[in-house]
């Protein structure tokens, strides 16, 4: 039972990294902690991801006379490539933070919610349309 344990712990750590970050991005309120937890989900896929790259007995994937047995770099190259999109989401995410901080002076969801519905009754009532 350990064994098994020991030898699926990066997996394990995986699954409870997308659990953190999942339950972060759907229970928080704050704007930033929700891209905090978006930014550990991330993270748990590149951990994934990198793990599945790795065979028991493999070498690097470089010709060599003695390897018999590569280990596959293509998850490496599409975690490199995941690395620079999730570092561009979160520059984004933080951009469009701080323009909604701006706009409405808070980055707590259920303010901004709130603002946002104030402002749209108010519409209605200069429009005439209540």
């Amino acid at each position: 039972m350990v064994e098994l344990i020991l030898g699926k712990f990066n997996y394990l750590m995986a699954i409870a990294l997308m659990m953190i970050g999942f339950y972060a991005m759907i229970a928080k309120s704050n704007l930033i902690k929700k891209i905090i937890g978006m930014n550990i989900f991330q993270t748990a896929i590149f951990l994934f991801y990198i793990s599945i790259g790795k065979v028991t007995g493999g070498t690097a994937p470089i010709v060599w006379d003695k390897a018999v047995l590569y280990d596959n770099p293509l998850p490496h190259v599409l975690i490199l490539t995941a690395i620079v999109v999730s570092v561009s989401t979160t520059a984004v995410a933080f951009a469009l933070i701080i323009r909604i901080y701006r706009e409405f002076g808070t980055i707590e969801e259920d303010r901004i919610m709130e603002a946002k519905f104030l402002s749209l009754s108010k519409r209605k009532e200069e429009d005439g349309l209540d």
